[in-house]
């Protein structure tokens, strides 16, 4: 009996399997799909002390406040707003692709509370700040990453050992949706002004300028903040509110991922802004994704 020559067939049902095992290997999960699958302990809560409302008329800005970078100048937005001091104050400066400043309750950018100025917080030892989760690298700084969805950058710990002090300085970084502190010609000037960041200038403002905090939603109604030198017509600040203060009611329903959580990274490296090798394309093009009444943003 002769037998049939099957290789044929062998050879389609390798085939077929090596393809289903292509494109199993191929078919790799979407950022969304990752967010969307991400675990229940991914994600965290504001702590309604640290969470700034400013209702403006495009809507409300909420803002994470860090005081592990900034403490006195946090402490000082908590103070005004809770006095009701930014309350129908305007944005007197705004400068399309670069800041919205604000927080001068004249108007004229000459004006400020009749508190005591703040000593520069534009540095911290990254030994002092918890939290810290290093994504990679970029062109500007050898360690960029964040602390719970601010955007930071550091030297490198192994620099401990040389410099005087035994200081590696950690500092935010100023791009789109961080929140810093105006100040005058004195690096110890700061009082009542603050500036929203609106383009990324990390090259001209950090360790220049003290950051204290970041969008976390809200960004439509920020970029809505009327030009100019000032603006024409220029765009008040209707209420600031500290979301402890606020009935739960009508506290906003958010969850930030965690910057620190293995999801964050392969959502980075799945939109191509971080390469295998910990290379950050843009840290200023990055946005942490929130979920908002358990919707996610991204």
């Amino acid at each position: 009996m002769r037998l049939r020559p099957v290789f044929g067939l062998f050879a389609a049902l390798a085939l077929s399997t090596s393809a289903l095992a292509d494109d199993d290997e191929v078919r790799q999960p979407t950022s969304r799909e990752l967010i969307e699958n991400a675990p229940a302990n991914a994600w965290r809560s504001l702590d309604p002390e640290n969470t700034l409302y400013l209702d403006l008329p495009a809507g409300t800005v909420i803002i994470e406040l860090r005081a592990d970078f900034a403490p006195n100048h946090v402490q000082r937005i908590k103070e005004l707003t809770r006095e009701k001091f930014y309350d129908g104050v305007v944005f007197h400066r705004v400068i399309e692709g670069f800041m919205a400043q604000g927080g001068d309750p004249t108007g004229t950018g000459t004006g400020s509370s009749d508190k005591p100025n703040l000593e520069a917080e534009f540095t911290r030892d990254a030994a002092e700040v918890e939290g810290l989760t290093v994504i990679g690298r970029d062109r500007i700084a050898p360690r960029i990453g964040y602390v719970d969805g601010m955007p930071v950058a550091a030297q490198p710990e192994a620099l401990r050992t040389f410099i005087k002090g035994s200081r590696v300085d950690l500092w935010p970084v100023h791009c789109p949706g961080v929140m810093s502190m105006a100040r005058a010609t004195d690096p110890n000037s700061a009082n009542s002004q603050f500036f929203l960041m609106i383009g990324d200038s990390r090259l001209n403002l950090d360790k220049r300028y003290t950051g204290w905090g970041w969008i976390v939603d809200g960004f439509e109604a920020s970029r809505r903040i009327a030009r100019g030198e000032p603006p024409s017509r220029p765009t008040p600040i209707i209420r600031a509110r500290i979301e402890a203060d606020i009935p739960e009611s009508e506290r906003e329903n958010i969850q930030v991922l965690k910057t620190s959580d293995p999801v964050f990274i392969d959502y980075l490296k799945t939109r191509g802004q971080l390469s295998d090798d910990g290379l950050v394309k843009d840290i200023c093009e990055i946005r942490v994704p929130i979920k908002k009444d358990g919707k996610i943003e991204l």
